[in-house]
């Protein structure tokens, strides 16, 4: 809304960095006071104005250019008499959208209309608003607008507090007060982070002893900003605070580990290439555990041990060393006691005895058992049929990866020519998809299901590119850049 600051600065630069690699976006920055997204005893009169010191913070910035119109030029007939977006009411009912009513709707309206006018390639965010960013990504979803919307870490100032319009209203012995906003705010994230809980009474007394009004404190699901136990996953932790006349808003996100990624589905549905390629994009750790149940069943073969006998896998597994070597750069190496079998567990006679293998009790329990170890610190996304209901039920996100069969059978043919391995016929391979589909689904230990809060992503007509950017957008609702961040190229 104008009045830009070093926030701003950053937001024009991540802009930039939206270019296609060669040269940097070209930006627009809009710089409106919007009448729709203030209450009627707000500060729409008195909000900060300085389109000159806008101008030349865009110009030195790199921004291209800016839009500042007027009010009379975006409501040509008063704000009265033009369409208003309504946001859907579970995601007014918490912190900001409790107490000012039609806040959001304002926002939604302002903001659908600039990129109507524009038709931008990208929507750039601070994550200080973050129950705006969430609005808007909805709202770019459920209208189908094309524009990629990318999220900016909050920036602060020296002392802590988060860069803000607002901030020029503090007097100095205010400006003394309101840092005691991120300072108790940081403190709850890192009680949290070290095994301790969050007490928002205690938190809200201490604001309130130095002066400080709170408007709202509270805890809720970062993507769906509904109320939460602190214990559940990744959670946002919000305030709002009056320092004097002066409104300040600020969160935190409270987590007790990095976040998971856990990507399940059946065979041949992609979900190792895309995953890799996931991984290494978002500077996530990858971890393949199809490749730990394939070296099970390659050791297995080369004993000659019957893939019906558990007493015999069990024995087997006594003397298994298995060790993964999980990669940002997606070239992962696989090795079974001491040997490399990399390349060998992907050969079809090891595809084709996997599903046996991995029914077994004793098998799923000693690599879920290791699997879990790995996954004791996060910051990794897992592939496999059971991860998001077995192995990981707290990941952050769950995706559902899955295409028909007869796409699955020609991405295997394709597979087995590119290793050199004999291409059966295209329905022999789908006949064999589907029966393998019916096996890992009807076995009795964890069998292939979609857990209850994945998503399901069906990738058929999809390039390698369009999936791994639909998983991006998929992990950036639930984890945001400032928990974490996205590699520099």
């Amino acid at each position: 809304m104008g009045a830009l600051h070093q926030g701003h600065r950053q937001l024009i630069a991540s802009a930039q960095a939206c270019g296609n690699g060669k040269e940097p976006a070209a930006v627009l920055v809009s710089a409106f006071v919007n009448p729709l997204q203030f209450g009627p005893d707000e500060d729409f009169e008195s909000y900060p104005r300085d389109i000159d010191a806008d101008c030349l913070i865009a110009e030195t910035s790199g921004a291209a250019a800016i839009w500042a119109p007027s009010v009379e030029q975006v409501f040509p007939a008063g704000a009265a008499s033009h369409f208003r977006l309504q946001v859907p009411r579970k995601h007014q009912e918490h912190l900001c959208g409790a107490v000012r009513p039609g806040h959001f709707d304002g926002v939604a309206t302002v903001v659908a209309r600039l990129l109507a006018l524009v038709l931008p390639d990208a929507l750039v965010l601070g994550e200080k608003d973050w129950q705006q960013l969430v609005i808007l990504r909805q709202l770019v979803d459920d209208l189908g607008l094309k524009v990629r919307l990318h999220g900016v870490p909050t920036v602060r100032e020296s002392d802590g507090l988060a860069c803000s319009s607002r901030n020029r209203y503090l007097t100095n012995k205010q400006r003394q007060q309101a840092v005691a906003l991120p300072r108790l705010l940081n403190r709850a994230a890192r009680d949290v982070m070290d095994g301790g809980s969050v007490d928002l009474p205690r938190m809200q007394l201490e604001w309130e002893q130095l002066g400080l009004a709170v408007e709202y404190l509270e805890v809720v699901d970062p993507s769906r900003l509904q109320p939460v136990k602190v214990e559940q996953k990744l959670c946002l932790l919000a305030a709002a605070l009056r320092v004097g006349e002066t409104r300040l808003i600020d969160h935190v996100f409270l987590m007790t580990r990095q976040p998971i990624v856990a990507i399940d589905g059946p065979a041949g549905a992609g979900k190792s290439t895309v995953t890799r390629a996931f991984a290494q994009r978002l500077g996530l750790l990858y971890l393949d555990t199809g490749a730990m149940y394939r070296a099970v069943t390659w050791l297995a073969q080369q004993q000659a041990v019957d893939s019906d006998d558990a007493l015999a896998l069990e024995a087997m597994l006594e003397n298994f060393q298995l060790e993964l070597d999980p990669s940002q750069s997606g070239s992962q190496r696989v090795r079974v006691n001491g040997h490399d079998v990399t390349d060998a567990i992907r050969s079809p006679d090891v595809t084709a005895g996997v599903s046996a293998i991995a029914a077994h009790a004793c098998v799923r329990q000693a690599l879920t058992a290791q699997q879990q170890q790995m996954g004791r610190r996060g910051g990794l996304v897992a592939e496999g049929r059971d991860i998001g209901t077995a192995v990981f039920p707290d990941a952050e996100l769950k995706v559902f990866l899955t295409a028909s069969s007869a796409e699955r059978a020609r991405r295997r043919a394709v597979d087995l020519e590119q290793r050199g391995f004999p291409v059966p016929d295209l329905l022999e391979l789908e006949s064999q998809i589907q029966e393998r589909d019916r096996l890992d689904s009807t076995r009795e230990v964890a069998p292939l299901l979609q857990a209850d809060d994945a998503t399901e992503l069906i990738t058929d007509g999809m390039v390698i590119e369009e999936v791994i950017e639909a998983l991006i957008a998929l992990f950036r609702m639930q984890v945001p850049e400032e928990v974490w961040p996205t590699p520099a190229c």
